[in-house]
């Protein structure tokens, strides 16, 4: 995974979400020895808002951060928040579970959108929140899916989907590629860096021990657990694992445990030059993130400067795809031809974790580690929900974070060397469906 993950790097230096940020000094590296009552490895939003809602709680708590806050994908993702667990992670949730858990489950997710908000505003986060989110059919044979997922989270969960027709999209999104669409007034986009230093930024203010460039490499799970770096050690009551793909970059996985149970799956963004306001909303009206339901999905939104941000196809091994910029910039004028002229200024991408299932994987390993991973596609919204739940969980109350540990994750097929080309070969199939 070391070798994979160094490979990314080249990509992440032009990501217009760093180039618009400043960043704040770093936090000190952890060096000599630190005890605490509980130490969380990551600094992404799962890691993050465990860590808030343990300081919140009076706990005692450390953060180590293998680079800065926000480098993984918490800081280069598609900046969509989304309720809900996407049609395959929710049909997973609801095979599974009774219809008391499933229907749990999904009020964690809106709850998370509340929790978003409210961060929000409780910290003053200035990063560009816009409310409004759509789901786009890009041709006839995929509406019927859409529709059924529309009055199936209408009746069963009360959610108000609103069904749009071919006629109506360009009240949303002008584009003559899709056919259908369902909005979701709730959900919506931000600037997800900018979120995520600030809730690095409000983690400080409560207390919390920052460690940035402290990549931890050994935890030694003892009744007394330690979990160690290059430069120091942490010896601590429980540990938080909030890494994802990237827990086995410096050395052995923390938890082999969990390990084949997400995927690293890349996926790839371009950013316009600026446009005058008139020309951006004459694109998106409605200023609304979107995505088609493919199952390799291409999805964009407008920046608050007026850029178009275009993310469009997934890798499974180290590289970057070639020609990337050409490829994505393709896919960007079939959807908006109107913009065939507009410069690209910005391409960057990085590896997100999807389950099987697509679910997300919640848990404990042992009395005293918890985790949360694998939440594919939907982390900006979750995975700081899913830090509130483990925090309730070690203060005493573990029924809504028990809900998500009944969820059953299956590994990869094939080991470490195999599970990638397999992986492939049945994403180029669905490619192959998705086209025809």
């Amino acid at each position: 995974m070391a070798g994979l993950l160094q490979k990314e790097l080249g990509v992440i230096e032009n990501s217009y979400y760093e180039a618009s940020v400043v960043r704040p000094p770093p936090s000190p590296p952890l060096q000599g020895r630190l005890r605490t009552q509980v130490c969380v490895v990551g600094g992404g939003y799962a890691g993050l808002s465990c860590a808030l809602e343990l300081a919140a709680l009076g706990f005692d708590v450390a953060l180590l951060e293998a680079h800065r806050i926000g480098w993984g994908a918490s800081g280069r993702n598609g900046g969509q928040a989304i309720v809900g667990f996407g049609s395959e992670g929710e049909g997973a949730i609801e095979r599974q579970c009774p219809e008391e858990l499933a229907r749990a489950a999904w009020n964690a997710s809106v709850e998370g959108m509340r929790l978003l908000e409210r961060r929000i505003d409780t910290f003053a986060i200035a990063c560009d929140h816009v409310r409004g989110y759509m789901t786009l059919a890009p041709r006839q044979r995929k509406v019927d899916g859409l529709r059924r997922w529309v009055r199936h989270m209408r009746e069963h969960y009360g959610y108000p989907l609103e069904w749009v027709e071919r006629a109506q999209l360009s009240r949303y999104v002008c584009s003559d590629r899709f056919v259908a669409g369902a909005f979701d007034p709730h959900s919506g986009h931000l600037h997800p860096l900018k979120y995520c230093l600030g809730l690095g930024d409000a983690a400080r203010r409560q207390g919390v021990k920052v460690f940035e460039n402290s990549p931890a490499y050994r935890v030694e799970r003892d009744m007394a657990p330690v979990v160690k770096t290059a430069e120091g050690e942490i010896h601590c009551e429980q540990v938080v694992l909030a890494g994802n793909v990237y827990l086995g970059e410096f050395g052995d996985h923390l938890a082999p445990e969990i390990a084949a149970r997400i995927m690293p799956v890349g996926t790839y963004m371009i950013a316009t030059e600026p446009m005058e306001a008139g020309r951006a909303n004459a694109l998106i009206p409605g200023r609304v993130a979107a995505s088609d339901n493919n199952l390799i999905v291409d999805y964009f939104r407008l920046s608050a400067d007026n850029r178009l941000l275009f993310g469009a196809g997934e890798t499974f091994n180290a590289r970057p795809p070639q020609n990337l910029v050409q490829r994505i910039r393709a896919r960007m004028v079939q959807t908006f031809p109107q913009t065939a002229d507009l410069n690209i200024d910005y391409a960057w991408g990085g590896f997100v974790d999807v389950t099987m299932n697509r679910a997300p994987d919640l848990g404990r390993i042992g009395s005293c580690l918890y985790y949360a991973q694998g939440f594919s596609g939907h982390g900006l919204l979750f995975a700081g929900m899913a830090g509130k739940l483990i925090a309730e969980a070690m203060s005493g109350d573990a029924s809504r974070f028990d809900v998500f540990t009944r969820i059953r994750h299956h590994q990869f097929p094939g080991g470490a060397w195999f599970r990638t080309p397999a992986l492939v070969l049945g994403m180029w199939y669905y490619r192959l469906r998705d086209l025809l």
